[in-house]
């Protein structure tokens, strides 16, 4: 994929800029130009009706005649080519290429070298929308319903803060107080007042908030479950949290995507852990959230997964309490539930599972103190969690306490992510389809009958590797075709 467009509000004012074409499109571009207060000339050989009054009023100069590289004289800051000559359009993109001219070719963004967005405006408040050129009607598409979603209120809100800016930022010289100022006041009833057009009492409003005292900043931690890695499981109140955060703390299996949605000026610092390379102790994560929080920050813990499930959550909490932290947990969809979903494997099934179990497969020593006769008995789901490196374990142990050694599997890496791959098969082949696949962590195990679904009922992604699994003979005569 090309890399990003580089968002950027440029300031037009008095500055020379060259629209090439004289047509409809030209005279939309012309329109917005001058709305930004640019020096707008434009060279065409003839010109729209609305082109030529503003030409003969002054408001735009006209050159006459076809395109010719003299036109982007050497202080002309932009250029826009609307013309339906392809020819024209590839001699205006590579005389600007070649000055170091900024230029977009209407409706051809391999000749461009910006790209014009889908606006909306709600006074000095602006709302660029882009596709890179490449899909102009879904900005478009956007933009309605943007327009529809902010009312006129938005810009004498910002017009307020504007005029206010001086003696907030001299009131709340700390970046994070001043910010919380802001939220507060966005929280409040200055919204409402402006939606009501009651301009005054806002403004009077505002003042009264800025008289009041400033209390002692205090600092918190919210301990946050990222999900599994795609960003659309994460809940409302989990963006809420990456939106107000200071501080991010987060763990080596958080998805790129998901600290994207995070508040960009936040400072993120990495304390992941790894089984087989560096690793964050649990005293140094504990230091830095009391570092953070009592500095008054707020400290966002976010976590792969759920923090409660095999996430050291409690001992967090139990840190925090004891140092008079204030804190708050908000729940993510843990990887078992995650995976199975996007794997297509039901957790349970009234026919071949009623109990599921959640296990912790990290390292020997908690392999060596589970009951593995009861993680053998039929009509239960097990999931393993970071088990990629016990696998030959899990099976050996699995099958010592009794477990048919054609029980269906279903190994997820990556799961809920684009790159997701479900490998399946039988307990006696886990651990060896595993290394002919190079099933790499992040993976988590499902091991159960309902696993066998993991083929008919797959909807994310790429269809699972391996042969489907059929499930031994049940005493109740239950088969994966009945339970279909």
């Amino acid at each position: 994929m090309s890399p990003a467009l580089f968002p950027l509000f440029a300031d037009m004012r008095g500055r020379p800029v060259l629209v090439v074409g004289g047509g409809a499109v030209a005279e939309r571009k012309v329109q917005a130009l001058r709305h930004a207060g640019a020096k707008v000339r434009v060279g065409a050989p003839t010109l729209t009706d609305g082109l030529r009054e503003a030409a003969e009023q002054g408001a735009i100069e006209w050159w006459a005649g076809v395109f010719e590289p003299g036109w982007l004289q050497p202080r002309t800051w932009l250029v826009i080519a609307a013309t339906d000559d392809l020819a024209v359009n590839q001699a205006v993109a590579a005389t600007a290429e070649a000055r170091g001219i900024f230029a977009n070719v209407v409706d051809d963004a391999a000749l461009s070298s910006f790209q014009v967005p889908a606006v909306v405006e709600r006074g000095a408040l602006q709302v660029a929308i882009s596709s890179g050129g490449g899909a102009p009607m879904v900005a478009r598409h956007l933009r309605r319903w943007l327009e529809s979603l902010l009312d006129d209120s938005w810009g004498g809100l910002v017009a307020l803060f504007t005029r206010q800016r001086a003696r907030i930022r001299d009131r709340f010289p700390d970046t994070g107080a001043r910010r919380r100022f802001f939220e507060a006041q966005l929280a409040g009833p200055l919204p409402r007042l402006l939606r009501q057009r009651r301009e005054d009492d806002a403004a009077r409003y505002l003042d009264s908030q800025l008289a009041q005292a400033t209390p002692p900043a205090r600092g918190a931690v919210v301990l946050v479950g990222a999900g599994a890695g795609d960003p659309g499981l994460l809940t409302l109140a989990a963006l809420r949290a990456l939106n107000e955060a200071d501080v991010i703390l987060y763990d080596r299996l958080v998805s790129g995507p998901v600290l994207a949605l995070a508040r960009r000026d936040a400072e993120r610092i990495e304390v992941g852990k790894s089984a087989r390379g560096h690793s964050t102790a649990q005293e140094h994560i504990h230091a830095l959230m009391l570092e953070h929080a009592r500095a008054g920050r707020r400290v966002v813990r976010l976590k792969g997964g759920d923090s409660f499930v095999f996430g050291r959550g409690g001992e967090e909490l139990q840190f925090l309490r004891a140092h008079d932290i204030p804190f708050e947990v908000v729940p993510g969809i843990t990887a078992a539930l995650a995976c199975a979903a996007y794997a297509g494997v039901p957790l349970t099934h009234r026919e071949h599972a009623q109990s599921v179990r959640l296990v912790t497969a990290h390292c020997r020593d908690s392999l060596d103190t589970l009951d593995w006769h009861a993680l053998a008995r039929e009509r239960q789901t097990l999931a393993f969690y970071m088990g990629v490196a016990g696998l030959e374990t899990i099976q050996a142990r699995l099958l010592a306490g009794g477990r048919d050694a054609a029980t269906p599997f279903a190994l997820v890496e990556n799961g809920s992510r684009p790159e997701q791959r479900v490998l399946t098969g039988r307990l006696d082949a886990l651990a060896a389809l595993a290394r002919q696949h190079e099933v790499a962590s992040p993976a988590l195990l499902i091991l159960g009958e309902v696993a066998a679904l993991a083929h008919e009922l797959h909807w994310f992604g790429q269809a699972p590797l391996g042969v489907p699994p059929s499930l031994s003979a049940k005493p109740d005569g239950a088969t994966l075709a009945h339970a279909a």
